[in-house]
């Protein structure tokens, strides 16, 4: 690269090293850990992954024991965040509810100093395995409350994708919806330096705390070009209806030159290697509601966009429509997203910690050329302290 060279969107540009995720190009494989991540979906229960995002290496029985004892303690919604929570118009976006709890989850925390509040290695575990727990349950009282029923307590018999479920429905899921719902937590777990998590790097260079960390991703994750991509599947699906009306309708949407939400990634581009093990969890539910339909306006659109423009969908594709059959409301879909996610933004968070440095990158400047107020006389003292720039501070 070009010295100055500028890169839109830091596009090709690495800015650290990470232990956490990569993509192997060599078989298109997402890997947490070394571990491609459709064999964790297709063998692990997502504690075990959150714990291999967490601490490198996957958990003895032992240690998952102890995981799930942690993470069913933090599980019940604390009243400040329902509180907080109801204060909330009902239109309110869900991605805004979940960012007000996570705010109030961290003022709430009296953990870390006033000056340091970046927490040790102990502290920061300990604040993710609390988020962690505690999102499922302001995920699924925020659908809840838009549908006017009461809060579910959680249960301690059910492990965290089923208990997610039960929170959500009020009654248990079939272990054919808990696995599809397990795989989905997992293959949005983490993606490397995306722009969300990138976000809560940032935040952490300057040695904020984990939550005002978490908080920031969380801002980053709603915008439709990032986590908001999943909404957007199925508000296209919806729009188009069925199969029979993909080709008009992917016709308007060309000339009109939409932007086709689904498809397309900034890593991948032989497909997104997440996708088939998704596509086989959403072909378990299609089978499991008896929804062929679903089936059908999936593989036309996606047959025609692919052979129209060459571009693959991403795991936005089949997670939209797996949600939608599950009974989660369109707009709960990205907070899914994040209950997922905060296992690897809270990792990326503990790795900058670790070896931090404060994140500062420049820019090249294009504006309007030095000028100066008419009439303007500098005073005694700020000429004083241009004759001593050494101290004139950052």
């Amino acid at each position: 690269m070009a010295e100055n060279e500028i890169r839109k969107g830091l596009a090709g540009v690495v800015v650290d090293e990470t232990a956490v995720s990569k993509v192997n190009p060599d078989t298109n494989s997402l890997l947490y850990r070394g571990y491609p991540v459709q064999e964790l979906a297709a063998t692990q229960p997502f504690e075990a992954v959150a714990s291999l995002l967490w601490n490198g290496e996957l958990p003895s029985d032992q240690q998952l024991a102890q995981l799930r004892a942690e993470e069913r303690r933090h599980r019940p919604l604390d009243a400040r965040v329902k509180a907080a929570i109801d204060l909330l118009p009902l239109n309110a976006h869900p991605m805004d509810e979940v960012r007000t709890a996570v705010s109030v989850i961290g003022a709430s925390d009296g953990s870390g100093s006033v000056l340091d509040a970046s927490g040790s290695p102990e502290e920061n575990l300990a604040k993710s395995i609390r988020l962690y727990a505690a999102l499922p349950a302001i995920v699924a009282y925020g659908q809840r409350r838009r549908r006017a029923l009461d809060l579910v307590e959680p249960r301690d018999d059910l492990d965290y994708a089923a208990n997610f479920l039960w929170m959500t429905f009020g009654e248990e899921s079939d272990p054919v919806v808990v696995d599809a719902f397990n795989r989905s937590m997992t293959l949005y777990a983490e993606h490397s330096f995306n722009a969300s998590t990138f976000t809560a790097r940032v935040i952490t260079s300057t040695l904020s705390d984990l939550y005002s960390a978490v908080v920031g991703a969380i801002g980053a994750l709603k915008g439709p070009l990032h986590g908001g991509a999943n909404e957007a599947v199925l508000h296209i699906m919806t729009e188009i209806g069925s199969a029979a009306n993909v080709t008009a309708w992917l016709d308007t949407a060309l000339a009109e030159k939409r932007k086709i939400m689904g498809f397309g990634h900034r890593v991948y581009k032989k497909g997104d290697s997440r996708v088939p093990t998704m596509k086989a969890a959403l072909d378990t539910l299609v089978a499991h509601y008896d929804r062929p339909d679903v089936a059908e306006l999936y593989t036309t659109l996606e047959s025609e966009f692919v052979s129209r423009k060459g571009i693959y969908p991403n795991l936005d594709y089949p997670s939209g429509p797996a949600y939608n059959l599950m009974g989660f409301d369109t707009l709960t879909f990205t907070p899914l997203f994040i209950a997922s996610r905060v296992t690897g933004w809270t990792a990326h968070i503990m790795e900058q910690a670790a070896s931090n440095a404060l994140i500062r990158p420049l820019s090249a400047y294009n504006g309007v050329e030095e000028r100066h107020i008419e009439g303007y006389v500098p005073d005694e003292l700020t000429l004083a302290a241009a004759e001593r720039p050494e101290e004139a501070g950052a």
